[in-house]
């Protein structure tokens, strides 16, 4: 996937890439409500046969002008790009978010990065799309420049579920921070899936009978505790089913930091320093204590075959999810 930065060289972009259909938003998570727009932007590409781009911006600009409270990442830049390049775009723009960019007026917003820059032949947003420094640029003001400037707008509706209601990032952070997973997934249109690399831990897992993969995840990471029946993706696209605990392991180590533990089925090996997909299936209970090692087996067996009997007849939401989970 061909991804492109804006850095203070201002290289310009490729001549192949110009004058394309631009769809332009965060996108995070991809979401069926992003592709309404993403799949829109694409139609008009291919009708016109002209590059379609997505310009997005990293990072999360919530994550910028509140530290503090860094925003729960549904898709990391990387994974984004690789959904969208599955998607058909012939690129993805991250366009540095910072304090100073933020501070941009709309009008230069629109002469410095969609006119100068991306020579955008066509633009396609959400219909609620503001940008510029106040949000003073919002969809009137970019029909404006459209027409004054000779690059065409198309803006599209908000995209509802089945039950009329909108589709957007913070419900699906919700949904996860509840551990509804299968819910999330019906939103997403693919399961929430993580990517990390698999580090070394104590190995208490071995002694058990039940190695893990290891994982730590970003602290924002607001997955809820408990143990799920996942698929584990290995770099070469290998594919295995198991099951993951995600917390703080109160049985052994309830002080210690949130891991992501997956018991990778009918696998042996190091996967040590490979950086793998978890993607999550069902949730299958909350975070236990028990009274000993030996209950801890005893309840990890049983959660195992719940895990196998799952997984053995699912089948994929769409392509995305056959991209990244099966």
């Amino acid at each position: 996937m061909t991804v492109f930065h804006r850095n203070e060289t201002r290289e310009p972009l490729p001549a192949h890439l110009r004058g394309g259909v631009i769809a332009i938003g965060n996108f995070d998570g991809v979401h069926r409500g992003h592709r309404s727009v993403l799949e829109r932007a694409l139609e008009i590409a291919r009708a016109r046969s002209l590059p379609a781009l997505v310009l997005t911006f990293e990072p999360h600009p919530r994550t910028v002008f509140r530290p503090e409270q860094p925003v729960f990442r549904l898709t990391p830049a990387p994974l984004k790009a690789r959904i969208l390049e599955g998607m058909g775009f012939a690129a993805v723009v991250e366009y540095p978010f910072d304090r100073q960019f933020s501070q941009m007026s709309a009008g230069d917003f629109v002469r410095q990065v969609l006119l100068q820059w991306l020579h955008a032949g066509h633009i396609v947003t959400g219909f609620d799309f503001h940008f510029g420094k106040g949000r003073e640029g919002g969809p009137a003001f970019l029909m404006a420049a459209g027409a004054n400037d000779g690059f065409g707008v198309t803006l599209v509706d908000a995209f509802r579920d089945e039950n009329a209601e909108v589709i957007s990032s913070s419900r699906i952070r919700e949904l996860l921070a509840a551990g509804a997973v299968t819910e999330a997934a019906g939103l997403l249109g693919y399961r929430y899936t993580v990517e990390a690399e698999v580090i070394g831990g104590k190995k208490l897992g071995r002694t058990l009978g039940f190695p893990t993969a290891n994982m730590q995840l970003p602290p924002e990471v607001e997955l809820r505790n408990g143990i799920y029946a996942v698929r584990f993706r290995r770099p070469d696209g290998t594919l295995f089913n198991g099951v993951a605990s995600f917390g703080r392991r109160p049985t052994v180590d309830s002080n210690g930091a949130p891991l992501l533990e997956t018991f990778v089925f009918d696998f042996s090996g190091d996967l040590y320093g490979e950086t793998c997909t978890v993607s999550f299936f069902e949730h299958l209970r909350d975070e236990l204590k028990f009274d000993g090692l030996e209950a801890l087996v005893v309840q990890m067996k049983r959660d195992e075959e719940e895990a196998r009997a799952l997984l053995s007849g699912v089948s994929p939401l769409g392509d995305t999810d056959r991209m990244i989970c099966f």
